[in-house]
């Protein structure tokens, strides 16, 4: 009994559980049914396979309309796959090269859409079934039959047969996240509003511990999954974008804590805390609900957050720090109002410093708005109809399905792309199992290919470990199949009565006990399928060990030849890309804003490009992450480390999605004069820039990551006395410029405050990084 509840405690939510018990009742039943109805073996066949691939190898999340609206489009894809492994099974060089088109097609889709990567093992093992079991195109009909048998009963276990609630993990913690960090920006107000007693001093404590948990337990669930979990919903889409903007925010509050400092300034950005905490309640509430609220809930908060904002903008200039009476005077020659050093370099830098907590509101209120904006668009596309959906009718301001499938698969065609790495090798793999299998004349060809597609992993070394635990539990399974069938003999009674169990154990071992338990599950539940079928004895057993081995050993064969490398390796890559495309995206940025803001230059064009290949980067970057967490094995990194150089590869970009922003709501460009100051802000740039992409190039191998920046105080100086005309300018334009121009120099300044974060981290991955290509170098040519 012990064991039995601490099984059942390792499967959270009883998930295998539930999958098991429904293929136990459906499998067996189906195949009971198919023989009664048929004297063809190939229906039974099909139909028990079918429901194995539909019940045990996918399960698809979400509302139980979307789930049923899934599941019966794999049906469908997989009677067309079936229908074409049919017509390509007769000619052995045409069914490897159709393994290795479809095989690659299946497993590169994922990349559009989670259901689709969970849906490829069911969908691959329809096609290679198929494609392996010689027959003529007549022999399509009994096979879609047993397929079809096996649809429409998975169908109905999915729906009425102890279904799953309604999970949606994600959009659980998203909305907690967010409800945390609103508290969290309330009693920030209220700490400084009220003077920082030790009340709320302690209160505020409390919260910030709170916020901190809710946004680990948010990125934890967001990491869960082996694959990226989205789709081709809208809804779904946006979510994800959610995301990386509840992480953003939550950055932001942990790099400036309130402090007991007072300025001028104090009261009206507390008026936008207060107001961003307003709306990010209000949404985390939407979000959360167990229905789906009318959209546009939102619309007077966000407005209202607008309002505060725009009060500050306009008002914050007016509490710019005087100069010393007479300071004036002596400066007002080419040193301008706050004089060229001394007493006036210090006023320059108390300026700065003032602008310090509307700049942090600033870029709070951006990512609020941005995450209100989203959840706004994810409840109108929820609350669409289904005649909506199915006629592409999407939210204002979502992109189309087409679009955003397009943008995934571009952003893997990359040489360095984890998805296409397994893609490829898996494609290869499983065309190079069909070809040997057909070559050898083993008996049942299907069960190398399986064999194949049971044990591919991310790194050759890796992929031998699952062979062998394949072939153990392959073992085992003969020992214990084989021996109950040697004992009961021809009793088919008793067969059919442990077939249920069998195929119960199968789907529940893996999660609960280990791989090589799950194997030994499915042999003993084939021997059983086979020996109904056509009783052959245990010797079956023995067939299929040496198949299952073959299979394998073309995995380690494909592994070694395609990506020796494994996932820590290729995560550095993808951490170099990431790093390299965001800040050159944030360049772009920056780039805009100034020439907007100088009347000499022409304006930079948006940079569009700079954003997509950022993005696409980022996209790569998680694939990598998510297959070095998957990975089993020792792993020479700090999980730490390794999400905080994920975590600031999203600020980065992130960032520039803040400062173009900021310039994107200035209006027409100026016309004024003001070189001096785009001068400043592109020399910071420059040296921003040329620090991140020389930590790239070393978390590829090559070089060592640079020292830290040091602050540049006398750049201060100089862009505050590039700017204070403007800045004492009775035009209101001219003082919003200049702030602007001020607070784009700060968030240049957030994005070198993150190099300290990132350095030991990227330290540690380079020389790891470094470590490994020396190893490889003893196996390459000279």
């Amino acid at each position: 009994m012990n064991t039995v509840r601490s099984l059942l405690r390792r499967d959270a939510g009883y998930t295998a559980l539930r999958r098991s018990v429904r293929a136990a009742i459906v499998a067996p039943g189906l195949f009971a049914l198919a023989r009664a109805l048929t004297d063809s073996p190939v229906v039974p066949l099909f139909a028990a396979f079918g429901s194995i691939a539909l019940l045990l190898f996918v399960e698809f999340g979400g509302p139980m309309r979307d789930r049923l609206a899934e599941h019966t489009a794999l049906i469908v894809a997989g009677a067309v796959l079936i229908s074409l492994g049919t017509l390509v099974s007769r000619d052995v060089w045409l069914s490897t090269a159709a393994t290795a088109v479809v095989a690659f097609l299946v497993l590169f889709s994922g990349v559009v859409s989670s259901a689709l990567a969970g849906a490829s093992t069911s969908l691959l093992v329809g096609f290679v079934l198929s494609a392996t079991l010689p027959g003529a195109p007549g022999a399509i009909p009994d096979r879609l039959a047993g397929w079809g048998m096996a649809g429409a009963a998975s169908l109905a276990a999915i729906r009425f047969f102890w279904p799953f609630p309604v999970r949606e993990p994600l959009r659980g913690s998203t909305a907690a996240a967010c409800g945390a960090l609103a508290r969290q920006l309330r009693a920030e107000a209220d700490c400084v509003l009220r003077g920082f007693g030790a009340a709320d001093r302690r209160t505020l404590g409390t919260v910030v511990d709170e916020a901190k948990g809710a946004v680990t337990s948010l990125r934890d669930t967001f990491f869960a999954t082996p694959y990226r979990p989205t789709g081709l919903s809208t809804s779904t889409r946006v979510l994800i974008r959610l995301v990386d903007e509840v992480l953003l925010l939550a950055t932001i509050l942990d790099r400036a804590p309130v402090g007991e400092s007072t300025g001028p300034t104090d009261k009206i950005v507390c008026g936008v805390k207060t107001a961003a905490a307003d709306l990010l309640e209000a949404g985390a509430e939407l979000l959360g609900a167990a229905d789906d609220p009318e959209p546009g809930g939102l619309a007077p908060l966000q407005e209202r957050l607008v309002r505060a904002r725009s009060t500050m903008e306009n008002a914050v200039t007016a509490f710019r720090p005087k100069a010393p009476e007479g300071e004036a005077a002596e400066g007002a020659g080419e040193a301008g109002r706050f004089g060229a050093g001394g007493e006036g370099g210090r006023t320059a830098t108390r300026f700065v410093s003032s602008l310090e907590p509307s700049f942090r509101a600033q870029e709070m209120s951006f990512a609020v708005a941005a995450i209100a904006g989203n959840i706004d668009l994810i409840l109108a596309a929820r609350r669409r109809t289904l005649w909506q959906k199915i006629t592409g009718r999407r939210p204002e301001g979502a992109a189309s399905p087409l679009t955003s499938a397009q943008e995934r698969a571009g952003a893997h065609a990359e040489r360095h792309s984890v998805w296409l790495h397994n893609s490829v090798r898996g494609a290869i793999a499983l065309a190079l199992a069909v070809l040997v299998a057909e070559l050898s004349g083993v008996q049942h060809s299907f069960w190398v290919a399986f064999g194949t597609l049971a044990v591919l992993r991310s790194s050759a070394v890796l992929t031998g470990q699952n062979s062998l635990r394949a072939v153990a539990g392959t073992t085992v399974g003969i020992i214990v199949g084989g021996g109950l069938i040697y004992v009961i003999g021809s009793n088919t009674t008793f067969l059919w009565v442990l077939l249920p169990f069998a195929v119960l154990f199968t789907g529940f071992a893996p999660a609960t006990i280990s791989f090589a338990a799950g194997q030994a599950g499915f042999t003993v539940s084939i021997l059983i399928l086979f020996n109904l079928l056509e009783p052959t004895g245990w010797t079956v057993g023995i067939v299929r060990i040496e198949d299952v081995a073959i299979g394998c050993a073309v995995s380690v064969v494909v592994g070694l030849l395609f990506w020796p490398r494994g996932a820590a390796s290729v995560l550095g890559h993808a951490l170099a890309a990431g790093f390299a495309e965001g800040v050159r995206y944030l360049r772009g940025a920056i780039d805009y804003g100034v020439t907007r803001c100088d009347g000499l230059v022409s304006t930079a064009p948006v940079p569009d490009q700079e954003r997509y290949r950022a993005a696409a980067a980022a996209r790569r970057l998680d694939d990598a992450f998510r297959e070095f967490l998957a990975e089993r094995g020792t792993k020479h990194l700090s999980l730490t480390d390794v999400t905080t150089l994920v975590t600031a590869v999203a600020v980065l970009r992130l960032t520039a999605d803040a400062v173009l922003d900021l310039w994107e709501r200035e209006g027409a460009p100026s016309q004024a004069d003001r070189s001096a100051a785009r001068a400043e802000i592109e020399r910071a740039g420059d040296v921003l820039v040329a620090w991140y992409e020389a930590t790239a190039e070393a978390l590829t191998g090559v070089g060592e990551v640079p020292e830290a920046e040091a602050k540049d105080t006398a750049a201060d100086e100089r862009l505050v006395r590039a700017v204070e005309h403007d800045l004492g300018s009775d035009r209101s334009e001219h003082s919003s410029t200049a702030i602007r121009v001020v607070w784009t120099a700060d968030h240049i300044e957030a994005a070198r405050r993150l190099q300290r974060g990132v350095l030991e981290p990227a330290r540690a991955v380079a020389g790891l990084q470094r470590e490994h290509d020396a190893r490889m170098g003893l196996f390459r040519p000279s």
